[in-house]
């Protein structure tokens, strides 16, 4: 095949973590043309010398551009044509992230609101809405906000985070079922802080055995 029939191959990350009671992606500014100098997601070509895999290009991407290491990682969508860039047919294997904002701090990011963005180099606007709808349409059935929490929490927090990512209220005894239901934290040893009326809350961490993966449940959170 000629060199300039060659599609280009490249993953795009799509990191989101809650700022300031929202929604954020982190931006990473282009070095090279096309749209040097802009905003746009993090990514770079796949080196098929040392990336077994695309995940793993997403997890070197992650590391170069974010300084961040073993956030949540799924694959999103691929994203393929010869009109999303200008140097020729090019194929992007978008990939989303969620991680806390004290563990995704970089000089070499910029945070940004997700629903204030209105325009992104390459079809990077498009990737990001699709990652934000995977992001809350799985929120209302699975444990996904957990991986925007801290180390320990309050099951008010854990709430509340998930009524960020949703942008609407939950009824606190309905949540509160669901997650005993999926059985996806436990009382951490020690951690309490004043809550309601003086009364110590408990804190919680998320179980050992769910690592990195998704707790999933047919029934939403409603």
């Amino acid at each position: 095949m000629p060199e300039q029939d060659k599609p280009i191959v490249t993953v795009d990350v799509v990191l989101l973590t809650l700022r300031e009671e929202s929604l954020h992606v982190a931006l990473a500014r282009r070095e090279h043309e096309p749209h040097a100098g802009a905003w746009t997601l993090p990514g770079g070509w796949v080196h098929t010398d040392e990336d077994d895999d695309a995940l793993a290009a997403a997890v070197r991407i992650l590391k170069a551009k974010a300084g961040l290491e073993s956030p949540y990682l799924e694959q999103l969508k691929t994203f393929a044509s010869r009109h999303r860039d200008g140097r020729g047919w090019s194929v992007s294997i978008a990939h989303y992230a969620l991680a806390p904002f004290d563990r995704a701090i970089s000089e070499s990011i910029e945070w940004r609101a997700v629903d204030a963005i209105r325009t992104l180099p390459f079809d990077h606007l498009e990737i990001l809405h699709t990652a934000v709808e995977r992001v809350r349409s799985k929120t209302g059935y699975s444990s996904l906000p957990v991986h925007l929490m801290p180390a320990t929490f309050t099951l008010s927090e854990l709430q509340r985070v998930y009524e960020q990512v949703l942008g609407t209220q939950l009824d606190k005894r309905t949540f509160r079922r669901r997650i005993e239901e999926l059985d996806l934290v436990e009382p951490a040893a020690g951690a309490r802080n004043e809550g309601a009326a003086h009364r110590p809350a408990q804190h919680y961490r998320v179980k050992r055995r769910f690592g990195r993966e998704l707790a999933l449940s047919d029934r939403t959170l409603g």
